[in-house]
């Protein structure tokens, strides 16, 4: 099945933003382009926007003025439905409410012939439940763009339960002409991003929520330390905390209010207060004219430790060795088989995060996660109110040394990057065991969609087979709400490969 033909007419009905960005890229690949607007004058106000932005393009020598021309010529606002008659695909953006939805594809299935491809940008409701009011639900497909569409390349090509496979290959096929990367996924609350992503919110507000550590510096460690663009409370004010939180419940309530994503408390006091993020002015952060943005905790400059001793294998965290070396510190290895860790002359342990508290034992450092450790401008430490300042002052030191900012945070297990990152990977890897979507779509997904430094089972490859699955499994007996239990997927991906050697 191939995709579109260039001369097929694409109608896009509801021209908000989403819907005059879909029209737009119909538009620029080549396709005739019809506008519909159930109110009267804001098709033609859509057209007239549209090709504003076209002159842009050409301005910015990402459009020639001949094809500027010929893409307005193109582009025909219309005012009934009646006009898309002949339409071989057409894309409803409209309200996110199933009536609305559903009454208007009624309408639209009497109009179109039966080759038309019906599409549905939504992305928060169910594709099936959409294409239930349909007598002929198998033409019709989830095609969910990311905002603003003519710059983000994702398209989650969604089917529902009744799509045929012929309609899901052709709406791919079409997304792939029109330039865009298209992933293939089962309809399922949240599709791929929206689901996989809620833990990157999520653990953010959980750690805020038990005073391990101020927005601010969450925010910093997971830019400096996890590579993400964002942190998760700028990201949400930049989204709406209205839009983060409406998508949140969402699928929680698709999915029957799991445990896992659980909307957070402290967000919904801030969309109480009406403090939406940039929008209104104020979310978690402040963006009024003249206020200042609050500078994460980092703590003051300690003096290194003269030596280390490395025992056990420090996994992810390995490459900490030669850059110890390098800053001029003595580095002793020594094999252990009872823990992974840095000892410090103190006598105290520096220890990758897991899911484990440093109260637990005498004194313990913990270190989060990092995408690369000698990339990393910070590095977050989390330490109990029983460790002595005299280990913690060597850990920070030791880091310091390395020519990193250090932010010590509260004693959370997990601490901030590691139980974030972890608990993406399960969502991961339960979702592909559920049939959502591949590994590879998955990946590229995160990556495309929400800007993720590395997908999930990229970041699993790179941190080993059982590192989440431990950190999850410990997590959870501290926490023991269900919240972050690993799932059985993760489980039979931990362990596959040990009973395989095992048997050989």
């Amino acid at each position: 099945m191939t995709a579109l033909d260039l001369s097929s007419p694409v109608a896009v009905v509801g021209t908000g933003t989403m819907g005059q960005g879909i029209a737009q890229v119909a538009l620029v690949a080549g396709h005739p382009v019809r506008l519909y607007d159930a109110v009267p004058g804001r098709a033609r106000e859509a057209a007239a926007a549209i090709g504003a932005r076209l002159d842009r393009l050409v301005a910015k020598d990402r459009l020639s003025p001949a094809e500027r021309d010929a893409a307005r010529a193109r582009l025909q606002p219309v005012d009934s439905l009646a006009a898309l008659a002949d339409s071989a695909l057409v894309v409803e953006a409209v309200l996110e409410q199933l009536d609305v939805k559903q009454e208007l594809l009624r309408e639209l299935e009497d109009i179109v012939g039966d080759a038309c491809l019906l599409a549905t940008n939504t992305s928060s409701l169910s594709v099936t439940a959409i294409g239930g009011a349909l007598r002929v639900p198998g033409r019709f497909v989830g095609l969910h763009f990311f905002n603003p569409a003519p710059l983000m390349p994702l398209v989650e090509v969604v089917s529902g339960f009744a799509t045929d496979v012929t309609s899901a290959t052709r709406a791919y096929e079409t997304a792939r002409a029109w330039g865009k990367t298209p992933v293939a996924c089962a309809d399922t609350p949240g599709f791929i991003v929206n689901r996989i992503a809620r833990p990157f919110y999520a653990e953010a507000f959980a750690v805020y929520e038990a005073q391990a550590a101020d927005p601010a510096t969450i925010d910093a460690v997971l830019r400096e330390s996890g590579g993400f663009r964002m942190g998760a409370f700028e990201l949400t004010d930049l989204i709406g905390q209205d839009v983060n939180e409406a998508v949140t419940h969402s699928v929680w309530r698709s999915f029957f209010q799991d445990v896992r994503f659980t909307p957070s408390l402290a967000q919904r006091r801030l969309v109480e207060s009406g403090r939406l993020g940039r929008k209104t002015g104020r979310g978690w952060y402040d963006y009024t004219e003249g206020a200042e943005r609050p500078e994460p905790h980092t703590a003051d400059a300690a003096e290194p430790p003269a030596h280390v001793v490395a025992e056990g294998d420090l996994g992810p965290a390995g490459e900490l060795l030669p850059m110890i070396r390098e800053a001029g510190i003595t580095v002793r290895e020594k094999d252990e088989d009872n823990g992974t860790r840095l000892v410090l002359p103190s006598g105290g342990h520096l220890v990758p995060a897991d899911g484990r508290t440093s109260a637990e034992f005498r004194d313990v450092v913990h270190f989060d996660l990092a995408l690369d450790y000698r990339r990393a401008t910070r590095i977050a430490l989390s330490a109990s109110q029983d460790t002595s300042p005299q280990v913690l002052a060597e850990a920070t030191g030791l880091f310091q040394a390395l020519g990193k900012k250090v932010s010590v945070i509260g004693d959370v297990p997990g601490m901030i990057v590691a139980r974030t990152v972890a608990r993406i990977v399960d969502l991961a890897y339960d979702a592909v065991a559920k049939g959502v979507a591949t590994e590879e779509d998955v990946d590229t997904a995160m990556r495309l969609g929400v800007n993720y430094p590395l997908g999930p089972f990229e970041w699993s490859r790179r941190l080993g087979r059982t590192w989440a699955y431990s950190l999850l499994d410990d997590l959870h007996l501290r926490e023991p709400s269900g919240r972050c239990a690993p799932s059985l997927a993760l489980y039979r991906h931990a362990y596959a490969t040990d009973k395989r050697e095992t048997a050989s």
